[in-house]
Order: C-alpha cells, then sequence, then structure tokens
C-alpha cells in the first residue's frame, strides 16, 4: 500500500486536539494520540477527537497479563494501530497479539494491529549501553523487529534509517510505522535520528507520523496538505 501519513497531537487539551483534527481533515489519512494526552484524559477524551482512523500510541511495556488486559481495554476504543514496546520480550508481545484478536473478536469488531516499538528516535548510538542495551542501533532495531514478527505482532515502529534493513528482514507483509519525520523545510527538535516524508515514503514506510511540523505551524492545513503532496509524489 502507499504510505499513509498520520498526524501526532502532541497535546493534553481535548478542545486543541480536536481542532487540530478538524483543520487538517483530508489532508492526513489517520490521527495519533498517544501517553500524553491518554493519562490527562483517558478513553473519555480519545472518543472525543473523532477519528475514524486511530493510532493509540500508548507504548505497553508489563508482565503480560497486564499488558493483555490493557490491549483487551484498548481495543473497545477501535484504534487501527496500537503500539507496545518490543523490549518487553516474546512472551508479552504473543500476549498483546492474542488480546487484541480475543477483543475484537468478541466485539464483532476489526483487530487492531499490534506493532512494537524498537528503539526509539530519540536515542542516538551512545545511548544504548547505559540502558543496557546492544548496539549499533540498527542491529538492536533488527533483533527487536525480528522477535516482534516471531511473536505475532503486526509490525514494529522503527526509525527512517531502519526502513530498509527491516524491510529486507521481515518482508513487505510485515508493517514499517515511522516516526523521527521531519520535511526539509522543518527544525528536527529532539528527534536524533531523521529523514524527510518523502524520503520515508520511498525507502517502503506503511505509515508516517508526523506532529510538530505540523501542528506548530501558522497554517496546519497548508502544512499537512505540502507534506500530503511530498509523500505523493515520492
Amino acid at each position: 500500500m502507499a504510505a499513509q501519513l498520520f498526524l501526532a497531537l502532541d497535546t493534553t487539551d481535548v478542545t486543541v486536539a480536536a481542532a487540530q483534527a478538524q483543520a487538517t481533515r483530508g489532508a492526513v489519512a489517520g490521527l495519533k494520540l498517544g501517553l500524553e494526552f491518554f493519562v490527562a484524559n483517558g478513553p473519555a477524551g480519545v472518543r472525543q477527537v473523532a477519528a475514524p482512523r486511530l493510532f493509540l500510541d500508548l507504548k505497553l511495556h508489563d508482565i503480560p497479563n497486564t499488558v493483555a488486559g490493557a490491549v483487551r481495554a484498548a481495543t473497545a476504543l477501535s484504534p487501527e494501530l496500537l503500539t507496545v514496546h518490543a523490549g518487553g520480550g516474546g512472551a508479552m508481545l504473543r500476549a498483546a497479539a492474542d488480546a487484541a484478536g480475543e477483543a475484537a473478536a468478541k466485539a464483532g469488531a476489526a483487530r487492531p494491529r499490534v506493532v512494537g516499538v524498537t528503539v526509539l528516535t530519540s536515542l542516538g548510538e551512545g545511548d544504548l549501553e547505559p540502558v543496557g542495551q546492544r548496539g549499533p542501533v540498527a542491529d538492536q532495531a533488527r533483533r527487536l523487529a525480528a522477535l516482534a514478527q516471531r511473536s505475532g505482532l503486526d509490525g514494529v515502529v522503527c526509525s527512517p534509517h531502519e526502513i530498509a534493513a527491516l524491510r529486507a528482514e521481515c518482508g513487505r507483509g510485515f508493517l514499517l510505522v515511522v516516526p523521527g519525520l521531519r520535511p526539509s523545510w522543518a527544525p528536527a527538535g529532539d528527534q536524533k535520528r531523521v529523514m524527510t516524508p518523502g524520503e520515508a515514503a520511498r525507502l517502503g514506510a506503511d505509515y508516517l507520523v508526523i506532529g510538530r511540523p505540523i501542528t506548530a505551524a501558522a497554517d496546519a492545513a497548508d502544512a499537512a496538505r505540502r507534506v500530503a503532496a511530498e509523500i505523493a509524489a515520492a
């Protein structure tokens, strides 16, 4: 499929999130709501922000039973994508995948696509060793992606710089969800491993996640259209 643009709504304010969603309607494929928003507003807040296609980015990471319960609860919100940390281990990942399928079947709803976070795009090469992970970053991302695939997940979240290697490692049917994207006209901010949306689309990303370059723009709708045009031309 062609790369899909999801807008990251990085705010705790339901009114602001809803306004940004409305302003960019038609220019983006879906919306991403993350931990900051969810902690502030809970499921009720998610329901207030109209999102026919929702990426619920909670990065769940706990013992398998707890993660399974959280996935079952999140499935009630009908997310298209739901994140867990791939570093939680095979048992946790399998529990998440199984819970998503069971909850969706019970509700007669579409099954969320569960994707594992590999290496956060805010981490660089020097950041892995202090947290007990082996580098280089690309190797750690490949290890975690392979684990996620073996454990039944639908895909992973990765840096744009790992797209080519993970596509070769995991094949075309495995989803690659890619944040850390900055148009050439936007500052990098706190992201260390960045790329333009067009470059990531050409490499084979399935979902492209972009926030501040659109939401912080003077005209969010225009910024979204510029990014969408860049992706379409890739």
